[in-house]
C-alpha cells in the first residue's frame, strides 16, 4: 500500500517518496537480522566475554570454551597423537564460507545506527516540504519511535539510551563544537545577562517547580503523598535546565538573530554547572537523616568549586593544547589532533573531579582556538571545522534517535495529576523568570530586550536528552518514584520539542522578530567596529568607567605581550601579520607563476590601462592569475581584523582619577600667551610701518617734477645724522610706544638741536632680533631702563594735552 501510494500519475516512483520507500526497504531488511541475533538492551555499551577464536580445548573441565563457525560440523576429533605412530588421523574439510556475527556485532550495530541515522538527516533535507514545517529533531524523534516499535514488535529489547554513553560519547562532541566555534564577541558583550538567566533564572525554575510539585503532592486522593520535598527540589532541578542539544537543533533552522540565539544557547550552555551541583546537592540530601546549615553552606560552595573547577580545567588544557601545537610544523597531519583529544580528556578530567565538564569543553574551546589557528596549516583547520560539524550532527541525530527509542522501551508509570502540573508548571515559571529578570536586566542594559525578544526567549526554552539522562540515572531506593519521574520528562522533552519547536518559526514570522544577517560583514564595517572599539576604550579610560571595554583592552594588550609569544611560533606572533601575510602571499604566487612558464604572460599596468581604453567590451577569454579562495578571504578578513592599528598604545592614556597638578603649568600657559601677543604685535607693527611704494615714474615726468620744484626733490646728502628711532617688535605695549634712544641722548645733552634736524624729520629703523636661545620677552634689552619705560608709557598714553600747532614740532625738543 505504501510503495503503490509513492508512484506517480503513471506509475513511475516519485522522486520526494524515494527516502521513505529507502527508509522501508532498510528497516524490513533489519527484520532478518534482528529476529535471528536480536539486539540487547544495550548493544552499545553491552560487556561483552572476549571472543575467542574457533578452538578445540582439551578436556572437559569447568571453564572451557569450545566454539567453531556456524554451517561446520561439530563433530570434532581428538588432537592427534604423534607418539602412536599406528595413530589414524582424520581431517575436516576447509571452511570456504562461514558466519560469525557475534565476532563483529557490536561494531556492525553501531555503524547501522550511524548509517540509518545519517539517512533519516539526509532524508530530512531532501524533502522540503517537509523540512519546512517539522524540525529535524521532531522527525528523528518520530524515527526513533518507529524502529523502537518494529523492534518491540519482533519480540526483542529495544536499546535505551543510557546516561553513560549519553554523557560519555555523543554530548562532548556537539559542547566541543559549540565551544570552538563560539562567537566570542556577542558572548563577552552579553555575558552578564547570559549569566543571570543561567545561574538565577535556572534556581528560580527549580526552586518554584519544586515547590510547587511539593505542594500537589500533598493533595489528598493524587496518589503522590509518598514523595517528599527533596524528591521534589531534585525533579524540579531535572526539569528546569534548558537543553543545548535540542535550542541547537530549533534555533539553527529559524536563522534568529544574534542576540537572541546567544542569550538562549548561552544560558543552556552554562546551567549546566547549577542543573549538576543542584542534581548531586538533593541526591546526597536524599541520603541524609537530618539536613544542617553546615551541608547547605557546603552545597553553596560547590557550585562555585563545580563551575570555576570546570573553567580552570579547560584552560589549562587549552593552553597545552595552543603550546603543543607550536612544534607541529613539520608532522602537519596529526594536528587536528591534538584539539580533539586534549579538549576530550579536559571533559573526562573534569567528570573525573564531580566537575563541570561541560564548561570545561568550552573554555577549552575559547583558549586553544586562536593560538591553534595560528601555528597550524589551513587544510588542518579545514579537518578540524568540518570533522566537529560531522561528529556533532552524527552525535545530535543519534541523540533524538536513541530518545525515541527509550521511550518505547523504557518503562513508564503514568500519573496524570503529576504530569499535567508538571507540564503546566515549567511553562509558568519559564514566562514569570524570564519576565522577570528581563525587567531587572533591562535597568543596565543599553540596548533594551524588546517584549518580542522576552516572547521568544521564554517560549524558546526547550528540554532535551540531558534532562532525560539525568532521571535515568536516579537510584529506585531512594527514589521509588522514578519511572514516575522519566514519565513526566519524557512528556515535557516532547511537548516543548515538538509543539514549541514547531511553532517557533511560525511565531517568529509573524512577530517579525530580526533575523540573522545571511551577509558577512565587510572588511569595511569590521574596521570601524574595531574604531568604535578603540575610541570607548578611550572614552572609558578618560571618564574613569572601567566598563568591559577597558578591561578587554587590558587583556589584549597582556595577551600581545606575554602570551602570544609563549603560544604562538614564528612571525605570527609579532605584530605584522598582515605584511608577512602579503610576503607569503606574493612569494607562493610568484613561485606558482615560475613554475607554471606564464611570468612572460603577465601584462603590464600600461599595457592593461591601454588595452582597455582601445577595447574595452573584450573581456579575457581566460584569466591568468586565480581568483582568491573563499579561505584566503578568511584569513585576510581575520588578519585585518586582529591587526588594526592601535594609536591609543603608542600615547599616554589619561584618567582624571590619575591626573596630577603641574607646578610650572600655570607659569608655562602665562609665557606662551605673552609669545602669542608679542607675535601679534609683531605682525601688527610691520602692518602699521609698511607704506606702499610709490609707482616709479618716467623719465620725463621725474625731470618735468624736478624742473617744477627743484628743491622738493633736491636729494639729501647728509642723511646718516638723522636721528634713529628703534622699535621693539616683542614689546607687550601699543604700536605707538616707541624707544626714542638718541632722543633721550639729546635731552640730557646741552646741545641745541641743529636746524637741519627739523626739516630732515625721523628715520624709524626696527630693533635687531635677539639672539637664538634667549627669550625676547623676558630678556631685557637696551632700552629696557626706568626712564625709557615712563617715556614709552608717557607716549602710548599722553593724557590730555593741547593739540599741536601747525609750527611746533610733534616732539618737544629737551632742555
Amino acid at each position: 500500500m505504501l510503495i503503490w501510494s509513492a508512484k506517480g500519475s503513471r506509475g513511475a516512483p516519485s522522486l520526494r517518496a524515494l527516502p521513505f520507500l529507502f527508509l522501508v526497504a532498510a528497516l524490513l531488511g533489519m527484520l532478518p537480522l534482528l529476529h535471528s541475533h536480536g539486539l540487547q538492551s544495550d548493544p552499545v555499551m553491552a560487556s561483552e566475554p572476549p571472543h575467542h577464536y574457533p578452538a578445540v580445548i582439551s578436556g572437559n573441565e569447568p571453564g572451557d570454551i569450545t566454539a567453531a563457525p556456524l554451517g561446520v560440523s561439530q563433530e570434532i576429533s581428538p588432537l592427534p597423537n604423534h607418539s602412536s605412530p599406528g595413530h589414524a588421523k582424520n581431517r575436516k574439510a576447509f571452511p570456504v564460507l562461514g558466519i560469525d556475527y557475534t565476532h563483529v556485532r557490536i561494531p556492525f550495530e553501531i555503524s547501522l545506527w550511524i548509517l540509518l541515522a545519517c539517512l533519516m538527516k539526509l532524508g530530512f533535507h531532501v524533502i522540503p516540504s517537509v523540512s519546512s514545517i517539522v524540525p529535524e529533531s521532531c522527525l528523528l524523534i518520530v524515527v526513533g519511535l518507529l524502529v523502537g516499535g518494529l523492534i518491540k514488535g519482533v519480540g526483542e529489547s529495544p536499546p535505551i539510551l543510557r546516561s553513560d554513553i549519553f554523557f560519555l560519547f555523543l554530548l562532548p562532541p556537539i559542547i566541543l563544537d559549540a565551544g570552538y566555534f563560539l562567537p566570542l564577541r556577542q558572548f563577552t558583550e552579553n555575558l552578564g545577562t547570559i549569566l543571570i538567566f543561567a545561574v538565577v533564572g535556572t534556581l528560580w525554575n527549580a526552586f518554584f517547580l519544586g515547590g510547587l510539585m511539593y505542594a500537589v503532592c500533598q493533595i489528598s486522593g493524587t496518589g503522590l503523598n509518598d514523595i517528599g520535598l527533596l524528591a521534589n527540589l531534585l525533579f524540579g532541578s531535572i526539569i528546569s535546565a534548558v537543553d543545548p542539544v535540542a535550542v541547537l537543533a530549533v534555533f539553527e533552522e529559524i536563522h534568529i538573530n544574534e542576540l537572541l540565539h546567544i542569550l538562549v544557547f548561552g544560558e543552556s550552555l552554562l546551567n549546566d554547572a547549577v542543573t549538576v551541583v543542584l542534581y548531586h546537592l538533593f541526591e546526597e540530601f536524599a541520603n541524609f537523616e537530618q539536613v544542617t546549615v553546615t551541608d547547605i553552606i557546603l552545597g553553596f560552595l560547590s557550585f562555585f568549586v563545580v563551575s570555576l573547577g570546570g573553567v580552570f580545567v579547560g584552560v589549562i588544557y587549552g593552553v597545552i593544547a595552543a603550546f603543543t601545537s607550536r612544534f607541529t610544523s613539520h608532522i602537519r597531519v596529526i594536528e587536528p589532533l591534538f584539539v580533539f583529544l586534549y579538549s576530550y580528556m579536559a571533559y573526562l578530567s573534569a567528570e573525573l573531579f564531580h566537575l563541570s565538564g561541560i564548561m570545561a569543553l568550552i573554555a577549552s574551546g575559547v583558549v586553544m582556538r586562536p593560538y591553534v589557528e595560528a601555528n597550524i596549516s589551513h587544510k588542518s583547520h579545514t579537518t578540524i571545522k568540518y570533522f566537529l560539524k560531522m561528529w556533532s550532527s552524527v552525535s545530535e541525530t543519534l541523540i533524538f534517535i536513541f530518545l525515541g527509542v527509550s521511550t518505547v522501551a523504557g518503562r513508564h508509570y503514568w500519573n496524570w495529576t503529576f504530569i499535567i502540573s508538571t507540564l503546566i508548571f515549567c511553562l509558568i515559571a519559564r514566562v514569570l523568570g524570564v519576565l522577570g529578570l528581563t525587567w531587572f536586566i533591562n535597568k543596565f542594559r543599553i540596548v533594551k530586550l524588546t517584549p518580542k525578544d522576552q516572547f521568544i526567549i521564554a517560549y524558546g526554552g526547550l528540554r532535551g536528552a540531558i534532562a532525560f539522562s539525568l532521571g535515568y540515572l536516579l537510584d529506585y531506593e531512594h527514589f521509588g518514584m522514578r519511572d514516575m519521574f522519566l514519565t513526566a520528562i519524557i512528556t515535557v522533552i516532547f511537548f516543548t520539542v515538538f509543539v514549541q519547536g514547531m511553532t517557533i518559526r511560525p511565531l517568529v514570522d509573524l512577530l517579525a522578530v530580526k533575523k540573522k544577517q545571511e551577509t558577512k560583514r565587510s572588511i569595511n564595517e569590521e574596521i570601524h567596529t574595531q574604531f568604535l572599539d578603540h575610541l570607548l576604550t578611550g572614552i572609558e579610560d578618560i571618564c574613569g568607567h572601567y566598563g568591559h571595554h577597558h578591561w578587554k583592552d587590558k587583556l589584549n594588550r597582556f595577551n600581545k605581550k606575554y602570551v602570544k609569544k609563549c603560544l604562538i611560533a614564528g612571525e605570527r606572533s609579532k605584530e605584522p601579520q598582515l605584511i608577512a601575510f602579503y610576503h607569503k602571499m606574493e612569494m607562493k604566487q610568484a613561485i606558482e607563476l615560475v613554475e607554471s612558464g606564464g611570468l612572460g604572460k603577465i601584462p603590464s599596468a600600461i599595457s592593461t590601462v591601454s588595452m582597455q581604453n582601445i577595447n574595452p567590451k573584450a573581456l579575457p577569454v581566460k584569466r591568468i592569475l586565480p581568483a582568491l579562495s573563499k579561505d584566503k578571504e578568511e584569513e585576510i578578513r581575520k588578519i585585518l581584523r586582529n591587526n588594526l592599528q592601535k594609536t591609543r598604545q603608542r600615547l599616554r592614556s589619561y584618567n582624571r582619577h590619575t591626573l596630577v597638578a603641574d607646578p610650572y603649568e600655570e607659569a608655562w600657559n602665562q609665557m606662551l600667551l605673552r609669545r602669542q601677543k608679542a607675535r601679534q604685535l609683531e605682525q601688527k607693527i610691520n602692518n602699521y610701518l609698511t607704506v606702499p611704494a610709490h609707482k616709479l615714474d618716467s623719465p620725463t615726468m621725474s625731470r618735468a617734477r624736478i624742473g617744477s620744484d627743484p628743491l622738493a626733490y633736491e636729494p639729501k646728502s647728509d642723511s646718516g645724522n638723522l636721528p634713529i628711532i628703534t622699535v621693539d617688535p616683542a614689546s607687550p605695549q601699543s604700536p605707538e610706544s616707541v624707544d626714542l634712544v638718541n632722543e633721550e641722548l639729546k635731552g640730557t645733552s646741552c646741545l641745541p638741536p641743529s636746524p637741519e634736524e627739523d626739516e630732515e624729520g625721523l628715520v624709524m629703523r626696527v630693533k635687531d632680533p635677539s639672539s637664538p636661545g634667549t627669550d625676547d620677552v623676558f630678556t631685557p634689552g637696551a632700552g629696557d631702563s626706568p626712564s625709557n619705560q615712563r617715556i614709552m608709557r608717557c607716549l602710548s598714553d599722553p593724557g590730555p594735552q593741547p593739540e599741536p600747532e601747525e609750527g611746533e614740532p610733534f616732539i618737544p625738543k629737551g632742555k
